[in-house]
């Protein structure tokens, strides 16, 4: 590990957070846990919903501080949540990862399980990983059994993104690893703030979509006739290609291959 690259940075605050988020509603965080990479220096905090005092922010964000994380909008969001200070320096692995090997098709998935397998790190077992997600996303109470579990949980997640950085550092361009790392930011901040929505159309919408939509499909079908009312027909897709003499790929079953891509290929 060339770890002089860190060398610039005061600390390296390698951090991850627990959260509950509805759908199509902010974080609310529930622990997190924080390491200082140069130090070691571990900070758990658990937050009382209970509690109306808000815990003080374990590490600074101005510029000599570098935040790592795996996916790091997911982690601002909670920052932006606890009202607290999003660090000017951050390195997203997740993203950092993507970058070395979007023009290889290695890996399929980029969770973070997955990303450690690609590396030959050890990594939780999915189906823990999936029942402790679950448990975050069920929302409080929880009992002192199910806190030190979900803080147990978090520890893993931050041990195991510290060895991923151990093990790629060496291939990442810091410069435009930390630009890349504010765009992350914005994304958090998107994803906060919501896209403006006009209410009463969005309403209107709703409630004439089947309408809309029936009349949409007859426009669009017009000149195939592939579709009867709403529903998309196989077998006048079938008759559409041989009066068209289009070769079409097919399934190993025989049947029209029709998946998204497939059409997008076409």
């Amino acid at each position: 590990m060339n770890i002089d690259q860190l060398r610039q940075f005061n600390e390296v605050w390698v951090i991850d957070f627990e959260f509950f988020a509805p759908p199509g509603e902010r974080p609310r965080p529930i622990c997190m846990v924080g390491r200082e990479f140069l130090s070691g220096r571990v900070e758990k905090i658990w937050f009382d919903e209970a509690d109306s005092t808000r815990p003080t922010q374990p590490f600074s964000a101005g510029p000599g501080t570098l935040m790592v994380a795996f996916y790091a909008s997911a982690e601002i969001g909670c920052l932006l949540a606890l009202k607290w200070d999003i660090p000017v320096k951050i390195l997203d692995l997740y993203v950092e990862h993507r970058c070395l090997t979007n023009s290889t098709d290695s890996v399929r998935k980029n969770s973070l399980v997955n990303v450690l397998h690609y590396y030959g790190l050890p990594a939780m077992e999915a189906a823990e990983k999936v029942s402790m997600r679950d448990l975050a996303m069920a929302g409080c109470p929880f009992d002192e059994f199910e806190r030190q579990h979900l803080l147990d949980y978090c520890t893993n997640d931050v041990n195991s993104t510290s060895r991923l950085l151990t093990e790629m550092l060496p291939k990442i361009d810091i410069p435009r690893a930390l630009h890349r790392g504010r765009y992350m930011s914005a994304v958090a901040h998107m994803e906060w703030n919501g896209i403006p929505v006009d209410r009463p159309i969005l309403d209107r919408l709703r409630e004439n979509w089947i309408p809309i939509q029936r009349e949409l499909v007859q426009r669009v079908d017009a000149g195939f006739g592939v579709y009867e009312g709403t529903r998309f027909k196989h077998d006048r897709f079938a008759d559409y290609l041989r009066r068209r003499k289009i070769s079409w790929p097919q399934t190993p079953q025989g049947r029209l291959e029709l998946k998204d891509n497939t059409f997008r290929q076409m």
